[in-house]
This record gives C-alpha cells, structure tokens and sequence, in this order.
C-alpha cells in the first residue's frame, strides 16, 4: 500500500455507523456531515424532526445512510430506542458524538442551587447515559470510538460562567474517567471548542464583541462549525487508534477569556 493510500485509509470511515446528538443545527450538524463524508452512515439526533430530515436528505444525496431520530436526551427511554433504531436500521454502532449541551452566562449572585443542578445534569448526564447504553453495541461490532463536545469554559476562570464552566469541566473528567473504564474496547475523548460563529452565539455576539474577540484570537478569526468537525473526525477515526482519555482544545490559540 503506498503512502497516499494509508492515509486516506487513516482517515477514512467506511463501514463505520454513528450516532450525533445536537445533530440539526451547528456543531452536531457540522459534525453528521464530516462524518459522512467520510464513508460512515449517522443516525442523526435532536428534539427537532425538521431539522434532521432536512439533514439526512443531505446526506443520502452524498451515498451514505442516515436515518432521523427524533430524540430528547433527557429521557432515558429515548435514549434506549435511539440506539436500538440505530443498530436495527443501520446494522451496528461504532462512533458516538455526544454534541447535545449549553448553557448561558449566569449570575452566581441570583441563580438558584436548582437551576445549577439543571446546568450540570444538561451537559453531563446525557453523555454519560448514552455512552453507557452504546457499550453494548459497539463492544459486538468491535470497538468503538466517543467523543464529547465540551467547552474551553472548562479551563477558563471567567465572570458570569461559573454554571456552564463547571458542567464542561464535569464532561471533561468524566471523559478521562470512562476512557479507563471502558478501553481498550471503546476510546473516549473530548474536543472543547472556542468561539464558534452559531445561531446560538448569535444573540451575545455584537460587532464590537466580534471585533476584539477576533483582533485577540491568534488565529485571527473566530471558529467555524466545521473547524470542531474537523477535530471531531479525526479523534474518531483509526488515525487516532491510539489516543483516549484526552480533551482536544480546538479554540485559534485562545489561552485567556476574551468573550
């Protein structure tokens, strides 16, 4: 095999079935496609049906499966069908996006110790629950990879985030700590996006937000959707057999809030 051929074979994802939560818009829909455009098949989940069917048409026209799974992540039971839709329709699982998350800035002085709790089981729980009901699946087809789409508010010490600072950096232990239970079998990482120019940054981002934020990103631009896929496929993908356990940051350079 020569060079060329191993690379794209490193990098490539056929025969591979996913599942994407957070799938319709933004990162998660980012994600679905990277994925396959690389030869995988996605089961793509969100609470809106719309938006998923709009994004499997997109990518059946590429050759590949994709199924719509209307699905809360918050519900367990949705949980339990969505992988077995997954497998029923698809054949098997091996790749898990755990996209589906957020959180706004807060006021410590004002938020509530309940409207916290709401917070960290968002961004934590779902991931956990839903790895844990692929194990199954993936360990039958051979292994399998996750990925977590956390935040650099993780490792940022910043005013107004201590809500959502707190529930990434929950995600991300979790993902170190359920890398070790669960290898060699399954891989588990993380990729904590910076600034990413979506509908949900859109109400916080004036032009002159936008600006500085920009003028201090050593990359010079804010991210893109595709930039986190990008991550996303790699960590996935047999190039990275031999990496779990670790939180990618991909944030333009950015080491210090400049939201």
């Amino acid at each position: 095999m020569n060079a060329v051929n191993n690379l794209q074979t490193l990098f490539s994802l056929e025969g591979q079935v996913a599942i994407v939560t957070g799938a319709g818009k933004g990162i998660g829909r980012a994600c679905a496609l990277s994925l396959a455009q690389a030869g995988a098949d996605v089961a793509l989940a969100a609470r809106t049906a719309a938006d998923l069917e709009s994004l499997a048409a997109e990518i059946r026209a590429l050759g590949r499966r994709a199924i719509a799974v209307p699905t809360d992540v918050n519900d367990d039971a949705a949980l339990d069908r969505l992988v077995a839709t997954t497998v029923a329709e698809l054949g098997k699982l091996t790749i898990l996006v755990n996209n589906a998350g957020g959180a706004g800035p807060n006021n410590p002085r004002k938020m509530k110790g309940a409207d916290l709790a709401a917070a960290l089981a968002w961004n934590v729980v779902p991931a956990y629950a839903l790895t844990q009901k692929c194990v199954p699946a993936m360990t039958a087809a051979g292994g399998g990879a996750v990925v977590n789409i956390s935040s650099t508010a993780a490792r940022y010490a910043q005013k107004g985030f201590s809500a959502y600072g707190a529930a990434k950096a929950a995600l991300n232990q979790l993902t170190r700590n359920l890398a070790q239970d669960f290898g060699p079998a399954l891989r588990v990482n993380a990729v904590e996006p910076g600034t990413i120019l979506t509908d949900a940054l859109a109400p916080f981002l004036t032009p002159e937000r936008q600006e500085r934020m920009e003028r201090t990103t050593p990359m010079g631009r804010l991210g893109r959707p595709e930039d986190i896929a990008a991550a996303v496929l790699f960590l996935v993908s047999p190039a990275a057999g031999w990496i779990t356990g670790k939180v990618l940051g991909v944030d333009g350079g950015v080491e210090a809030p400049n939201f």
